[in-house]
């Protein structure tokens, strides 16, 4: 796979009766001369992809009670050095009351943004196309849970062929850990639930360990390997519990996932449970068509483990890498993989540290660069041509720090392979704006036939 460009398709009239049919990944020949590609390493493999510099960093951000208006809100910042505006916040966008505003993810032609609130169970559907400067708010799905069957606290909301798959983190029936994928179209139609399974409900998967949790978080899919992969975390009791507490509750620190599940990305079938104990959280895959593993983390065990196929086609888990003192609980969070595989950015929230781990062997990746960010640090997204990393500061309201220690942030650093340098910082709460939580790229101009200009987009159709 020629790492210049990453395909795009639509859903075709008829699908298939669970799925779309994988796509085939095509490489560019020396005919068409593209830039050098900027955008994030964690994004679908079927969205069209930002080629040069990134215009605009989207950031998802929770509202706070006694700041600005209180609301969670959709904060636009330039980031293109030419511009005259960089470094500053050009837009704001609020959706009213605090939602627990999590992750956003782009539609496969990059039109819209979906942004879901943890608490409250809305989905916010922005348009970024029409004056990617200054988003509006397209639809509001507000049923997400009677659609579902019960399905609450949309987290992952990640781009397939015209549709949109969203991880569960809990469930309205006992506010647990228990809960399951989302499938929508891109114009926020409802199509079906997949539940995350069981020991009692196992759907056909085969339990590798002791654990068939049901629980969920994060999912990225490997097409040319019809592989779809998801991680686990906890229920609503326990995000939506203040982080002190929790930590003292026996009974709730019981109640955390342990497991990565393996499905079939076509059919939507479950086949593989993993062990994968201590909430594993995000989850990255390499991009390079011959690295068949993915990466996630572990953010109450502090490791890193690999999920990855062996030379007989099967899939495996392996706890590969401690991140830091384990001992210490110092709680990886957001992870970000670099586009020639060779480095996993992990984020530790406790200690406000960044980690550059050398992961040119998957099986023993070694920590060789680490930086404070701040008092605590939550996501990180890292540009393609991995000159570029951003950090946001929020994990969850009651989850932040206290005190002098909440600091809330916007930070952009350029990595020249050895250090990072830091270009400019927007504090958020002097902004009044809240709890900065998670970025997604935008650019100027969509689709440009003109391959100079700096944000233009490349995007290929293939059929099914």
């Amino acid at each position: 796979m020629n790492k210049c460009i990453k395909n795009i398709s639509k859903v075709t009239s008829g699908g298939l009766k669970a799925g779309v049919a994988a796509l085939l990944t095509i490489a560019l020949t020396g005919a068409m001369a593209i830039p050098a590609q900027a955008d994030e390493t964690c994004m679908s493999p079927y969205m069209a992809k930002i080629v040069g510099q990134e215009d605009y960093v989207y950031v998802w951000t929770l509202g706070m009670e006694g700041l600005g208006d209180e609301q969670d809100k959709l904060v636009t910042v330039d980031v293109n050095p030419a511009s005259p505006s960089y470094g500053k916040i050009i837009s704001t966008l609020s959706v009213g009351g605090r939602n627990e505003a999590h992750h956003s993810g782009f539609t496969d032609d990059r039109k819209y943004l979906w942004a879901g609130g943890l608490d409250t169970n809305k989905i916010f559907i922005f348009d970024v196309h029409t004056n990617p400067a200054k988003p509006t708010l397209h639809k509001t799905i507000t049923s997400f849970v009677a659609q579902s069957g019960g399905v609450a606290g949309p987290h992952t909301t990640y781009a397939l062929p015209g549709r949109m798959m969203i991880t569960g983190l809990s469930n309205n029936k006992d506010h647990g850990g228990r809960t399951a994928l989302v499938e929508y179209t891109n114009e926020g139609e409802y199509i079906a639930t997949h539940w995350t399974p069981t020991d009692s409900q196992l759907n056909g998967a085969v339990k590798t360990g002791k654990y068939a949790d049901g629980y969920g978080y994060d999912i990225r899919v490997l097409p040319r390997r019809n592989v779809m992969l998801t991680s686990s975390f906890t229920g609503w009791s326990n995000y939506m519990m203040d982080f002190g507490k929790m930590l003292k509750d026996a009974e709730a620190m019981k109640h955390f996932g342990n497991t990565v599940v393996l499905w079939n990305l076509h059919t939507r079938q479950p086949k593989k449970i993993f062990d994968v104990p201590g909430a594993p959280l995000e989850i990255r895959c390499a991009w390079d068509p011959n690295h068949n593993y993915c990466f996630t983390t572990t953010a109450l065990t502090s490791k890193i483990w690999l999920i990855y196929e062996n030379d007989k086609g099967e899939w495996l888990a392996k706890e590969v890498a401690d991140i830091g003192d384990p001992s210490k609980i110092p709680l990886p969070v957001d992870i970000s993989i670099q586009s020639d595989d060779n480095m996993l950015w992990v984020n530790t929230f406790m200690d406000g540290l960044t980690r550059g781990f050398d992961i040119s062997d998957p099986f023993n990746p070694k920590q060789v660069y680490t930086k404070k960010i701040g008092t605590q640090v939550n996501m990180v997204s890292s540009s393609w041509d991995g000159k570029r990393l951003y950090y946001t500061s929020s994990l969850l309201a009651n989850w932040d720090k206290k005190g002098d220690d909440n600091e809330q942030y916007f930070k952009s650093y350029h990595w020249d392979g050895k250090q990072l340098t830091e270009k400019f910082s927007i504090d958020f709460i002097k902004e009044k704006l809240g709890r900065a939580h998670q970025m997604r790229f935008g650019a100027k101009a969509l689709y440009s036939s003109n391959q100079s200009t700096p944000a233009a987009l490349s995007q290929l159709a293939i059929g099914q």
